[in-house]
């Protein structure tokens, strides 16, 4: 039997959206490698459409917050892979310190995770964070940009990191110009936590509520111009990327224009809080539009609006509400619950992927430098359009690079870095990209 060869057990905890490209990875290398990769969720369905009955799989239907469901199998894994979200990403991390194994995930780090650090270190244990899209290909691909720039002493005094998961142009068919390829929970909270950057030597810090109006645009090689808005706090990366002389250091995420000024009214309208608390029982999406706005008469709704959001004439916002169904007093399911939530339902049935419709990611880097006395501009950018939505290119860019990881650790090509680390090193990023690039993720750099 097969199993019974079995050199290497690898544990995947997530069988989400971006599950997808990474069991198929695992899969793929599994026989060769005499691998058995557990998949394990709380979703039977969802872990079944991945494995397709693979001999090399195993399926688990577990509740992580569980111990007694959780422990077996980390003491089981050889490596594991955390696709859960980022808050259950901890249960893991302790498991893993108990029964030493190394830990790879997408996500930031977070506290609780950085505080494991000195464990890990000393137990010779990598836990792998931010080892995805953004973050993760966005710090590989700048590392080695800088770590070339130094190379030849340059002094790097900007750096600029866009990415956005979109809509590929021959699937877009919305106003908004976008549709969920990932996570749809992690729209609501986009900015919330606010921004934090350098700007010519100065830091800027931007609130929740300005975050989508402080967007500017930036052209992109075949899309034309799209909008920017600052990314959490780039500030903690300065350090990390070991640039003294810079002055502008900016990661931000890229949508179109239009995105952005919705957005930016849902928010000064109140309609992604998640703290509020609203009674949907005999109400529309119209009335509660209505609640939250002030507004007292609804023939008068979207000329209040106007006057509310002090919307300029060219603005294109009300026909975004009016595209979404905010005035055609649709019923809301009864019950209590928050905007964010009532909004998030609205938004997975507007913005729902087809299964034959295809997202795609662009990432570009503007890296402006000195070099023996002369100003140079370096612009590195990678676009990638999915085939489907279930292999979606965000389930590539952001399932790839921790299999891979994974594969080069037990395959040995690697050594794991020790501590709650991202992959910054060369020694990670390096083959990592090498073969990113065979899978059709590699970027095109132009020097002005």
């Amino acid at each position: 039997m097969f199993f019974l060869e079995t050199m290497h057990t690898i544990l995947v905890a997530g069988a989400g959206k971006s599950s997808t490209v990474l069991i198929q990875y695992l899969l793929t290398h599994a026989r060769k490698n005499k691998w058995t990769v557990i998949v394990a969720d709380g979703d039977a369905n969802s872990i079944a459409e991945k494995i397709q009955e693979h001999p090399c799989a195993e399926a688990a239907v577990i509740d992580i917050t569980k111990n007694s469901d959780r422990e077996p199998l980390v003491k089981r894994a050889d490596i594991v892979i955390s696709l859960m979200p980022p808050h259950l990403h901890i249960y893991l991390a302790k498991d893993c310190l108990k029964y030493k194994k190394c830990l790879i995930t997408s996500s930031y780090a977070s506290e609780e995770m950085q505080q494991l650090d000195k464990a890990a270190r000393e137990a010779g244990l990598m836990f792998m964070n931010e080892m995805g899209l953004d973050p993760g290909i966005d710090h590989m691909t700048l590392s080695k940009i800088i770590n070339s720039i130094h190379r030849v002493a340059g002094s790097i005094y900007s750096i600029k990191s866009y990415c956005g998961g979109l809509v590929a142009p021959e699937s877009d068919n919305n106003p908004w110009h976008y549709k969920f390829s990932w996570n749809p929970k992690n729209i609501i909270t986009a900015g919330v936590g606010g921004a934090k950057f350098l700007s010519n030597g100065k830091e800027v810090d931007v609130p929740y509520e300005k975050i989508f109006d402080h967007n500017k645009k930036i052209k992109v090689d075949g899309l034309g111009m799209l909008a920017y808005y600052p990314n959490r706090d780039s500030m903690k990366y300065l350090e990390t990327y070991n640039i003294p002389d810079i002055k502008t250091f900016m990661r931000a995420t890229l949508r179109y224009p239009a995105f952005c000024a919705g957005w930016d009214a849902f928010i000064a309208l109140g309609l992604t809080s998640q703290t509020d608390e609203f009674v949907k029982t005999g109400q529309t999406y119209t009335t509660w539009l209505m609640a939250k706005s002030g507004c007292t008469d609804k023939s008068k709704l979207q000329q209040h609006l106007t006057e509310k959001l002090k919307l300029e004439k060219d603005s294109k916002v009300i026909s975004l509400f009016q595209w979404m169904g905010f005035f055609d007093d649709l019923p809301l399911t009864p019950g209590t619950s928050s905007s964010g939530e009532i909004l998030l339902k609205m938004l997975l049935e507007r913005w729902n992927m087809a299964s034959a419709e295809k997202d795609m990611v662009v990432m570009q880097h503007e890296v402006e430098y000195m070099h023996k006395g002369r100003k140079s501009k370096l612009i590195s950018s990678m676009t990638l359009k999915g085939e489907s939505r279930d292999k979606s290119a965000m389930a590539k860019t952001v399932g790839l690079p921790m299999g891979i990881l994974a594969r080069l650790i037990l395959t040995e090509k690697i050594t794991p870095p020790p501590g709650v680390v991202i992959p910054n090193m060369q020694s990670v990023y390096k083959p990592v990209l090498t073969e990113l690039a065979q899978y059709g993720i590699e970027f095109k750099d132009n020097v002005e």
